[in-house]
């Protein structure tokens, strides 16, 4: 299955703004295969590992694409608006800068970065989810774990609500600090536990009980049942942070939004900056 990409994605950016959207480049990739609901992880069944893993999540955002917005929308009471924004803005970096949004989806993420006059180049294994994109951008069907991008070939990344979703996470921030170049910067935004047990009492419920309602009202009740569950695939907080450090990024922070219900993962690619990057 083909996908629309952003040019030529195996070498450098050579400009300093955002190139212009073209038909060639930018349309809607053309709809894949009729997804398999098989795939999608039943309620009652233990979590997917490995290659099976990888499947069921491909399966089951192919399924959920079409009103996946709108979804994001109701259940987070429109805060995934600002958490998004927050993202891009830690990344710091100067106009012109081209971005790789790992696990892109539709683009909201690639988006907000084009609003900041940053070079977004999404990347997602869903080819669903790469055709209901509503606004044209450069994008690519792929892996995390085996980007197509050249070594030190961006100036930063991001990555939205979609870390427990990669089956080889050390292997996907491996890519990660291969594909950034040094200096360069990361921001990754995913669900969190919030740290107050009150809080963390009324989010578990809500969390559990009231979102696979909704998924299943307003899309998939499946692909909607797995989201909490999925959150077992994290690793502890202490245990991210550590990753990340070991996978060539400094200044690491783990930096909680919203009470605690999501958190926000940032650092810098470890080696001298080849490029400037805003204060």
């Amino acid at each position: 299955m083909d996908a629309a990409t952003g040019g030529d994605l195996n070498g450098p950016y050579d400009g300093s703004v955002a190139p212009e959207p073209t038909p060639e480049r930018d349309a809607a990739p053309e709809r894949g295969p009729t997804p398999d609901r098989d795939l999608i992880p039943d309620p009652g069944a233990p979590l997917p590992e490995g290659a099976d893993k990888t499947r069921s999540v491909q399966a089951m955002f192919d399924v959920i694409a079409p009103r996946y917005d709108l979804v994001n929308r109701v259940m987070t009471f429109r805060m995934d608006v600002g958490w998004r924004r927050r993202t891009v803005g830690s990344l710091g970096l100067t106009p012109g800068s081209v971005v790789v949004d790992l696990a892109c989806g539709t683009g909201d993420l690639a988006r907000d970065l084009a609003e900041r006059r940053l070079v977004p180049v999404g990347v997602d294994l869903s080819f669903g989810m790469l055709a209901a994109a509503p606004v044209a951008f450069p994008r690519l069907q792929a892996d995390g774990s085996a980007l197509p991008l050249a070594d030190a070939s961006v100036d930063g990344a991001t990555c939205g609500f979609a870390l427990r979703n990669f089956t080889d996470l050390d292997a996907t921030l491996s890519e990660l600090a291969r594909v950034i170049r040094p200096g360069g910067r990361m921001a990754l935004l995913e669900v969190a536990e919030p740290p107050n047990p009150l809080m963390r009492f009324g989010h578990g419920i809500y969390f559990n009980k009231v979102v696979p309602k909704v998924g299943g009202l307003l899309s998939d009740g499946d692909a909607y049942a797995y989201l909490p569950r999925s959150v077992a695939y994290l690793p502890d907080p202490e245990e991210m942070v550590a990753a990340i450090g070991r996978t060539g990024f400094t200044h690491v922070r783990r930096t909680l939004l919203s009470g605690g219900i999501a958190q926000l993962l940032t650092g810098t690619r470890a080696g001298s900056p080849s490029r400037s990057r805003a204060a």
